[in-house]
């Protein structure tokens, strides 16, 4: 094995621009190892181990030999996190499922921490605790939670992108953002946090909170985690923390006494949905997926296209990531278009009303790339037309129906100059107050040219509206653009990591000459910082908003996409509960940037899809909150008093 004395030299210079990594683990530990006591551990090997206010240092005893704790307990699937440094030229690992072998010895897999990544492997040890057998585990990981045994009549499938085309994840080269994915290599002599998820026969790794890798091992194991440390320097373990993923829990449903709970569909079609009254007979329908729901009640349904439930733990909502409902052919019905990301059928499709007909809609692709897991509709040159806010091949866009017939290809504006198109997160609202649309996304905002502006891009704005977390994803969901804090200036609420953790608020600043930035306050971030109401969640995937208490300023929906790259432990805690709120907006001048966001539950056997869809269905002047997850359709009817008055994307259709 290398050692990071391999590599020191070498990685010294980065040292002082590398950030700090998120504080903690990702889930609710079942332990903290703390104080200064070894009991519940023995020792293998040659190695000195000592515990002191919950530091662990592991000091080899005799050089070239090595030594291994070993906690007295078994597990075989489990979720682990600590934090370690190398002091001088140390050799460290840690073993999983550590079995006993015939002559005393043991065997597991075991993750090696010498290198600038980690590195897995199958091995082998005597009973003296040295390594006698090292073999690398074919990779795995990813968005699955059991990977196939390899088959060697099979060609590898190799995901790749068609020449030209842009990568809506990772940054492109040569464009200047307003900030980058951190450099997450494991460092000599500095802390390093990692966490593993050994679950199935998939153990995981992320580093540092950002590179991720992993292994495929047996399924089958079961045993003792243990701590490796040997070479010519000890070892240091900090702030270890564990959870058996084998024990799940459910906490009982619950449904705020603020909002009737009504399931339209108990099953997985879709993550949108849309309103509108699509029969024309005066009650607001709900599309979601392949069904409209017809008001008033919502219990007779039919289908627009073919529909067939999908497998919550490891298909997408292929046909429906989004869906959004106006009278796009201008014939007084209403239509649907249904936006999908990826694959070779990627793009949005334009269902046409069968203006009362007993059949299913008649399709249309006017939409061909489509890179957004986010989109909004808006009419964004004030004629009052709607038009797709989205990204593709590498830039922030719009697309407009063509007014000759809008079946056919719609009309594609450029935004941005091509790099910027991100997948997650898109906004548009009047950020600079002239009365014009701007559009946003985690790199920050856009412009709206003024009328008769022979700009060919619009002007851009750098903001970091976004941050990057585990597998260098970043950006949020639908971004919010309203005044926050009553100062008459409009201001942007987002996630900041639809996979991960982070939403915050950003105050618009401006100086003498006009001049706009922004202040980021946080609302809600990890499990080791202070939340709002003490609500911590992750994969906020689905978000809207609309005046929700009827106070006139509107409020944040927002909620957790359940298992949102499907049922394995890719994201962070994708197993916490699948909770929707609302965070009411509360101006308040002795808050940071005078104002606070209270969190409200709605409901916590739900979540979110792609977006949350924020209506008046019943027209009682209370704003209603349909979504569209892994669990279902439902319908949150507001029992609250007063007026609502929506202000996000859907009025009263989106």
């Amino acid at each position: 094995m290398s050692r990071l004395r391999g590599f020191h030299g070498a990685v010294l210079v980065l040292l002082s621009a590398m950030p700090m990594f998120a504080t903690g683990p990702s889930f609710i530990p079942d332990i903290n190892v703390q104080g200064s006591s070894l009991s519940g551990w023995h020792s293998v090997g040659s190695t000195k181990w000592t515990m002191e206010h919950g530091v662990l240092t592991g000091t080899p005893e005799t050089s070239g030999d090595g030594g291994w704790l070993v906690l007295d307990r078994s597990f075989q699937d489990i979720g682990l996190y600590v934090e370690f440094k190398c002091i001088g030229s140390c050799d460290a690992g840690i073993l999983f499922r550590a079995e006993r072998t015939p002559d005393g010895g043991m065997k597991g897999s075991y993750v090696s921490l010498n290198d600038e990544s980690l590195k897995y492997y199958a091995v082998t040890v005597d009973a003296h605790g040295r390594i006698t057998n090292l073999s690398p585990l074919p990779p795995g990981g990813g968005q699955m939670r059991i990977a196939p045994p390899p088959n060697s009549n099979e060609t590898p499938q190799v995901f790749s992108r068609p020449p030209g085309s842009f990568n809506a994840y990772e940054p492109a080269p040569g464009v200047d953002y307003p900030f980058l994915p951190p450099d997450s290599k494991l460092s000599p002599g500095k802390w390093n946090a990692i966490e593993l998820m050994f679950d199935a026969n998939i153990l995981r790794g992320t580093q540092n909170n950002g590179e991720q890798s992993g292994g495929v091992a047996d399924s089958d194991g079961y045993g003792p985690i243990a701590f490796y440390a040997s070479g010519l320097g000890s070892v240091q373990f900090q702030n270890l923390a564990y959870k058996d993923l084998n024990r799940k829990y459910r906490a009982p449903d619950e449904t705020s006494s603020d909002f009737r709970k009504q399931t339209l569909n108990d099953f997985y079609y879709s993550w949108g949905a849309a309103a509108a009254d699509f029969n024309r007979d005066g009650f607001l329908d709900v599309v979601s997926g392949p069904y409209i729901y017809f008001g008033p009640d919502y219990t007779t349904s039919r289908e627009i296209y073919l529909g067939q439930t999908l497998n919550p733990s490891t298909e997408y909502a292929e046909n429906a990531w989004m869906e959004f409902a106006l009278d796009f052919a201008g014939d007084g019905w209403p239509d649907v278009l249904t936006c999908k990301f990826g694959g070779p059928t990627q793009g949005c499709y334009l269902y046409v009303n069968a203006r009362g007909e007993p059949r299913r809609w008649d399709v249309h692709r006017v939409i061909d790339n489509f890179d957004s897991e986010i989109a909004v509709v808006r009419d964004v040159d004030g004629s009052g037309k709607p038009a797709l806010v989205y990204s593709a091949d590498g830039y922030v866009r719009y697309a407009e129906p063509d007014p000759a017939d809008v079946t056919k290809p719609w009309i594609v504006h450029n935004v941005s100059e091509r790099g910027y198109g991100t997948a997650h997160g898109i906004g548009a609202g009047d950020i600079n107050g002239d009365g014009r649309i701007d559009i946003l996304n985690a790199y920050g905002w856009w412009e709206h040219p003024s009328a008769g502006s022979s700009e060919a891009a619009w002007k851009y704005h750098p903001v970091a509206f976004g941050r990057y977390g585990r597998g260098k994803r970043m950006g949020g969901s639908v971004m919010a653009v309203y005044d926050v804090n009553g100062d008459g200036l409009n201001d942007v609420v987002t996630v900041l990591d639809a996979h991960g953790w982070g939403m915050a608020w950003f105050e618009q600043k401006r100086d003498a000459r006009g001049n706009i930035s922004f202040v980021q306050h946080m609302i809600m971030d990890d499990f080791s910082t202070k939340n709002a109401g003490g609500v911590t969640f992750s994969e906020a995937h689905g978000t809207t908003y609309a005046d929700i208490n009827g106070d006139g300023i509107p409020d944040f929906i927002v909620g957790k996409r359940y298992w949102s790259h499907r049922d394995d432990h890719m994201d962070v805690n994708p197993y916490g509960m699948p909770v929707l709120y609302w965070y009411e907006t509360v101006r308040d001048a002795k808050a940071p940037g005078g104002a606070r966001f209270v969190p409200h539950l709605i409901d916590n056997r739900s979540g979110a899809g792609s977006d949350i869809l924020a209506v008046d269905l019943n027209r009682d002047g209370k704003m209603d909150v349909v979504t569209a997850t892994r669990f279902g359709t439902f319908i949150f009817w507001n029992r609250m008093g007063g007026t609502k008055r929506n202000t996000g994307q859907d009025a009263p259709a989106k």
